[in-house]
């Protein structure tokens, strides 16, 4: 009988030793952040403007309405101790007597993190200037109705230096950098 009692108690030992006994461990994970600069408008495609003659005489053109049908989208991922981003807009041409006028509105839609802040309303030149500053680390989501809207407009700048243009292509280019 001591032997039976023995061998349970031997039993009950090695068993609480099993459902009572810790172990730990440690894993090194090893993570890399990139840096990461991307910047894109949406919806894809380009847009057409045209300024309207007036249908009497001694009348102005009249120009076309503001076109709000752009996004910019971006992701930034900055450097530690890195600077803020920036967006800058520049056309690759002018056209004589005709102001293109470019807005960006406050960030809106899906992002997070460090947006951007619009600058007042620019006249577009072959000078990049700034339309968007203060960029940190920061997504906008995608898509038009994510990110910030784009305004553009166009204005007679000086009447004696208008000459007829029929479907002259401006390029609007934007930049994200530091």
């Amino acid at each position: 009988m001591k032997l039976g009692v023995h061998i349970v108690c031997m039993i009950l030992c090695t068993i609480s030793n099993v459902v009572f006994s810790q172990t730990s461990g440690s894993r090194t994970v090893s993570m890399t952040l990139p840096v990461v600069t991307l910047l894109d408008i949406e919806p894809a495609g380009t847009i057409s403007m045209n300024f309207v003659a007036p249908t009497e005489a001694g009348l102005p053109l009249t120009a076309p309405a503001n076109n709000t049908t752009k996004w910019i989208n971006y992701t930034s991922a900055i450097a530690p101790s890195g600077l803020t981003r920036r967006i800058t807009a520049a056309i690759n041409q002018t056209i004589p007597g005709v102001n293109i006028r470019l807005q960006a509105s406050p960030a809106s839609g899906s992002g997070g993190g460090t947006l951007g802040t619009p600058t007042s309303q620019i006249t577009l030149s072959t000078t990049a200037t700034n339309i968007i500053t203060g960029i940190g680390g920061a997504y906008t989501g995608n898509g038009a109705n994510n990110g910030h809207m784009l305004t553009i407009s166009l204005a007679i700048s000086t009447y004696a230096s208008l000459t007829t243009t029929t479907n002259t292509p401006i390029v609007i280019v934007y930049t994200i950098t530091e």
